[in-house]
């Protein structure tokens, strides 16, 4: 299977039943010179589509706690 019939299979599936999953993950660096660093990723999956985005942050919790999806409060947060 071509990667072009994929890509027409996955468009033409029906997503209306996906379940609604809002979620804040942030992953702390191991690194000794990262410490207290981390990678926030924000991710939305439902009827609509998926999206995400991350990003590598200094202060990754208040990064976080700060952000739009959060004080909405529909999202999880779950810190790693």
């Amino acid at each position: 299977m071509s990667r072009e019939e994929l890509k027409r299979l996955w468009f033409n599936i029906d997503h209306s039943n996906t379940p609604e999953m809002k979620r804040i993950t942030i992953t702390m660096d191991k690194y000794k010179d990262r410490i207290g660093q981390g990678t926030v990723k924000v991710e939305r999956q439902g009827p609509n589509g998926y999206s995400s985005r991350s990003s590598h942050q200094k202060y990754p919790f208040t990064y976080a706690t700060s952000s739009e999806e959060y004080k909405s409060g529909e999202y999880e947060l779950i810190t790693i």
